[in-house]
C-alpha cells in the first residue's frame, strides 16, 4: 500500500527542507520563511546562520530557561497554545472543545491502560509552524516503552481540530509510556502533522517516522530510561501537537484554555503521594 497523499507531500517537502542550497539562495529561503510565518528570532541565531530550512525549523534556543527546581512542579514541554485540557471520562478526551476522540484508539497497543487513565487528566499543546519545534520532558520521569503508530499526516491546526473527527487518532504518532517520581503513569503523545518529515526522539535512534512502515512498532526497555525535567526529548520538523494523558490524581494543571505557554513555564504540579 502506498503512502497517503499527506505523507507523500510531507516526505517531498522534507527532502526540500533538508537540502542545503548555495548560501545566498539559502539566506533568501530562510529570510522569506521567517517573514512569511512571523517567527520571533530573538531567542535564536540569525536566520542566515542556518544551513537549511530544516536546521531553521529545528533550531535550538541560544539560552535555555532556568527550570523550576521543585520536585512536583510540571513545566511546559514546548512553546505552544493550550487547545484543550480536562478529565478523561469513559475513554473519551477532546482534541478541541466539542470534538471528542477515544483515548484507547489514540494509544493503540497501549489502549489496555484505559482503567489506569479513567478519571485522569489530558492536556493538548498545539505547536504552530512559527513556534520553537523542540520538546522537552515536563517532569522527572522514567520511560518504560515507546510506541510508533504509522498514520496519515493531516494538518493539525485550529480549523481542522474543530472540523475533522479523530484527527489525532488518524495521524501518525509516537507515544512514550512513562512514570513520574511518585510512580504515577502518564502517556506523552507526539502527533505528526502535514510537513512534519520526522518526529525525533533523541534516545531512540531506531525510530523512523514518515517512512513506509504500516504496522506499529513497540520499543520496550528492560531498564527504564531516566530523564530530568527540562531535558531535551526531541523535535518536530514543522509544527504539530503534544498530548499528555495522566492517570487519576497524578497531576493538577494550572492553565487556561487557549493560553500561550513557553518551554519552561510552570503549568501544573504532580500529586506527591
Amino acid at each position: 500500500m502506498g503512502r497517503h497523499f499527506s505523507s507523500a507531500f510531507s516526505y517531498a517537502f522534507g527532502k526540500f527542507a533538508t537540502k542545503k542550497f548555495a548560501k545566498p539562495f539559502q539566506n533568501i529561503i530562510n529570510s522569506a520563511y521567517v517573514k512569511l510565518m512571523g517567527l520571533d528570532m530573538s531567542r535564536f541565531k540569525k536566520p542566515e546562520e542556518y544551513s537549511s530550512l530544516e536546521a531553521l525549523f529545528t533550531r535550538a534556543l541560544e539560552k535555555e530557561p532556568v527550570i523550576d527546581a521543585r520536585v512536583n512542579s510540571v513545566i511546559s514541554p514546548c512553546d505552544a497554545q493550550i487547545v484543550a485540557f480536562g478529565r478523561i471520562e469513559n475513554n473519551q478526551a477532546y482534541q478541541i472543545k466539542g470534538m471528542k476522540y477515544n483515548t484507547n484508539e489514540l494509544l493503540g497497543l497501549f489502549g489496555n491502560n484505559y482503567k489506569v487513565l479513567e478519571g485522569g487528566e489530558f492536556i493538548n499543546f498545539y505547536l504552530s509552524p512559527k513556534d520553537y519545534h523542540r520538546y522537552h520532558f515536563p517532569f522527572d520521569l522514567k520511560v518504560l516503552s515507546l510506541l510508533h503508530i504509522p498514520g496519515k499526516l493531516f494538518p493539525v491546526n485550529i480549523p481542522l481540530l474543530k472540523n475533522k473527527k479523530n484527527l489525532y487518532v488518524e495521524n501518525e504518532r509516537v507515544i512514550l509510556e512513562v512514570i513520574d517520581r511518585f510512580n504515577h503513569k502518564h502517556f506523552i503523545v507526539l502527533v505528526g502533522a502535514l510537513n512534519v518529515g520526522k518526529m525525533v526522539v533523541i534516545f531512540e535512534p531506531k525510530l523512523k517516522t514518515n517512512s513506509d512502515a504500516v504496522k506499529p512498532v513497540l520499543f520496550k526497555y528492560d531498564r527504564a530510561k531516566e530523564f530530568k525535567k527540562g531535558e531535551l526529548m526531541g523535535w518536530f520538523e514543522m509544527g504539530s501537537t503534544i498530548v499528555i494523558l495522566s492517570q487519576k490524581d497524578a497531576v493538577k494543571w494550572n492553565v487556561n484554555l487557549n493560553q500561550k505557554v513557553t518551554f519552561g513555564d510552570v503549568i501544573g504540579e504532580l500529586n506527591d503521594n
